[in-house]
């Protein structure tokens, strides 16, 4: 890492490594041993527990519940229905709160969209070719719901489940602890897999999402959470004048399907290049054939840092008009930074704050494993097998 980039990505107290927060053990890759976390400031102080509320009932008649946690200056709402993050609000410079979080005020909302706003992902984060992978000399065909690929788990991913939620309020924060357990054949999927995810609010209001899972037979997982941040506050425009800085000297260019193509390109002299933080709209209309492929980024960044066991800083995202700034540490390889080329292209979708929401209103960061790994042998590997546990581990460390 430069002293340029050191600066744009240094930690909350000061160093990366004190990005790592307690709360168990963190683990990057399936299998292997845990290692135990760094505290994180101000951790030891139980906030009040969450609250739950009815939200809808599912056309089976299932129905949804939206619970409210609160702590360290921020507030944020999760629906049982995908785990999604309805809201997330944090104050700016002068102490203002605003939702950063783009999302619906119905249950309607969320049935009728594809935008996956604010939603946990799974079985498998991001595109899988043609929904097809082999495993163990077994071929798997997964629903094709994006062109010929299969996007992020299939047409009933884990987004459009509804999971089990259990509250807390402990020496690790406020919480919530999500389970899901997946059928063997759910969407394609071999194996019975068991679903945790933990979000946390701790006492300096960030955010960190654990996932865990385990399976009865060999099987692939990517788990992801799918937020689209606007730091100046939901419905307030675009976001091309963020500044975003990741530490990524590589990227995974993509085919007219936006499956990569298995280099890992540097970013050197690219668009691509985010190491020393630019604004997100620079260089976005460049005339560069993968940013015309995505129209603008829809792309994974290959972290320098790798898998590590425990979460290292990785990225800085900044509204310079609100001061927001939400500082990036996770224990994942690589992130999709999707820039909100296809939000809405008739200006349908209406928000959380009655706006109707536009190309580039807001922009997710899914730290993960890559996309279409279990037929490119040259990524990280996203098989679990059975007697494995999956462990994953992402913050969001807010400032203004």
């Amino acid at each position: 890492m430069t002293t340029s980039r050191r600066t744009i990505l240094a930690g909350v107290a000061g160093t990366a490594a004190a990005t790592a927060v307690a709360g168990g053990t963190a683990q990057a890759a399936t299998g292997g041993g845990t290692a135990q976390a760094t505290p994180t400031q101000g951790a030891g102080t139980a906030g009040r527990a969450p609250t739950k509320e009815p939200f809808g009932t599912l056309p089976d008649g299932t129905a949804v519940d939206r619970w409210t946690l609160a702590n360290g200056g921020t507030r944020m709402k999760v629906l049982s229905y995908g785990g999604t993050v309805q809201s997330l609000e944090l104050p700016d410079r002068r102490g203002r709160h605003a939702n950063v979080a783009l999302g619906f005020d119905t249950l309607d909302g969320y049935l009728a969209s594809t935008t996956y706003f604010g939603a946990l992902i799974g079985r498998y984060g991001n595109r899988i070719a043609k929904g097809r992978f082999t495993l163990d000399g077994t071929a798997y065909q997964l629903p094709q719901n994006d062109g010929e690929n299969s996007l992020h788990g299939g047409t009933m991913g884990f987004d459009k489940r509804v999971w089990d939620i259990t509250p807390f309020a402990d020496g690790r924060g406020v919480g919530l602890v999500l389970g899901y357990v997946s059928a063997d054949g759910e969407m394609g999927y071999p194996g019975t897999l068991t679903a945790r995810v933990t979000y946390t609010l701790s006492a300096d209001g960030g955010w960190r999402i654990d996932y865990q899972a385990t399976t009865d037979k060999a099987t692939v997982v990517n788990l992801t959470n799918h937020t689209y941040f606007n730091l100046g506050g939901e419905g307030t425009g675009d976001i091309y004048g963020h500044e975003l800085a990741l530490d990524a000297s590589r990227y995974t260019p993509v085919d007219a399907t936006l499956i990569p193509t298995g280099e890992l390109a540097s970013v050197k002299g690219t668009p691509f290049d985010f190491r020393s933080g630019k604004p997100v709209g620079r260089d976005i209309r460049a005339a560069h054939d993968q940013l015309g492929k995505a129209r603008g980024y829809d792309h994974n960044w290959v972290f320098d840092k790798g898998i590590t066991a425990v979460p290292r800083l990785v990225g800085r995202l900044s509204d310079p008009e609100s001061g927001r700034t939400v500082r990036i540490a996770t224990t994942e390889p690589g992130v999709q930074f999707y820039s909100g080329n296809s939000i809405d292209n008739d200006g349908s979708l209406l928000g959380t704050s009655g706006t109707r929401y536009r190309q580039g209103d807001g922009l997710a960061l899914e730290t993960q494993h890559f996309p279409d790994s279990p037929n490119q042998p040259s990524f990280p590997s996203t098989v679990l097998r059975p007697g494995e546990t999956y462990r994953s581990t992402t913050e969001y460390l807010f400032r203004a």
